[in-house]
């Protein structure tokens, strides 16, 4: 669920419309595989979503250009000023989920969301039935996954749903 190989990555480039750019997203993933996907054109940004230190950060960006999103389990508004001061592009705040990197479906206390140097993705539960909400926090772009999903898989018409309600606004 939500891993692909090398091959698979380029498969779904491949596809992908040339003016959409590729967001690779790692949970602990060794650093040679993440710049493997990058220097070959795979991926144009990178997601870290792991725990990834200041350390793997600025080693990637030693040896990369490409944009470095780096995803926040918030439990408190520490740590997103913590996390405000890494070297990173962008912050994305997802919902902390004990012994889980993401993907809950669950929503954190948007009010918790101080405010920030970094330009930030809003993620964590986001669906339907919330976005129009989400849209009025001033994150810098949403993150819609599990929100979008039925039984683990992306569902078309909830896409569809979610895009014209943001389109609406």
């Amino acid at each position: 669920k939500r891993r692909v190989d090398f091959d698979t990555a380029l498969k779904l480039k491949n596809q992908l419309d040339k003016n959409i750019q590729a967001v690779g997203v790692f949970v602990n993933n060794d650093m040679d595989f993440v710049l493997s996907l990058v220097n070959n054109g795979i991926i144009d940004l990178i997601q870290l979503h792991g725990d990834e230190d200041k350390n793997y950060i600025m080693s990637l960006k030693e040896k990369t250009s490409a944009k470095i999103i780096r995803a926040v389990r918030v439990k408190t508004t520490d740590d997103i000023l913590k996390a405000d001061r890494l070297p990173v592009d962008y912050l994305l705040l997802d919902t902390y989920t004990k012994g889980e990197y993401g993907g809950s479906g669950k929503t954190f206390d948007w009010n918790m969301i101080p405010e920030i140097s970094k330009p930030y993705f809003l993620a964590g539960g986001l669906n339907a039935e919330n976005i129009k909400s989400a849209l009025k926090v001033g994150a810098y772009c949403l993150d819609v996954s599990s929100g979008a999903e039925t039984d683990g898989k992306k569902d078309k018409d909830k896409i569809i749903k979610i895009v014209n309600t943001v389109r609406s606004e």
